[in-house]
């Protein structure tokens, strides 16, 4: 049997539009350092890993100070944003320390934020953490979890946000060649 041979090189562009064509959730990854600052990344890689023990997981990219500070902390809460919090998912996402200003949130069981006006929040101690390629994936023991709304959620596709009903109505005006 031959070697196989070895891939071309992929355009990051390229492969970035191709995998963007499939929709992501939008989770709001949060914990609370020692001070008692809140700290927040946003995420598009959150899953469910295992039902026993009950883990889950995302990936962060390794050069981001914040994946650094929740690891350091050892727990994390995911909050499973909704369709109307793309301004929350936004402020969130950008770059500085005062994200917080003018957020009011709960504390969860293990002392992170739970935002509000989510759809659901699952509260995690640190289990794993694997370097793979240019990211980590952190996988988090789940501690308490609890479905707040049934809003729909928040969906990353194709570089824009939206939800189910705006992305699946988009989806079937192509599809039907409708205006």
């Amino acid at each position: 049997m031959a070697a196989a041979a070895e891939p071309s090189p992929i355009d990051a562009r390229h492969f970035r539009t191709v995998l963007g064509s499939f929709p992501t959730g939008v989770v709001a990854i949060t914990c609370v350092e020692a001070s008692t600052t809140p700290v927040a990344m946003i995420v598009g890689s959150f899953t469910s890993v295992s039902l026993e023990p009950p883990l889950v997981s995302f990936l962060a990219d390794r050069s981001s100070s914040t994946q650094a500070r929740i690891r350091a902390r050892g727990r994390f809460c995911a909050n499973v944003l909704a369709a109307d919090q793309e301004r929350l998912c936004r402020t969130l996402a950008a770059r500085g320390t005062d994200k917080f200003d003018g957020i009011t949130w709960e504390q969860s069981p293990l002392g992170n934020p739970i935002l509000p006006g989510i759809v659901s929040w699952i509260d995690c101690m640190v289990d794993d953490v694997i370097e793979i390629g240019d990211h980590y994936l952190i996988v988090g023991r789940v501690h308490a979890l609890h479905t707040v709304t049934d809003k729909t959620p928040l969906l990353f596709l194709r570089g824009a946000y939206g939800d189910y009903f705006s992305n699946a109505a988009l989806v079937l005006d192509r599809l039907m060649d409708w205006p």
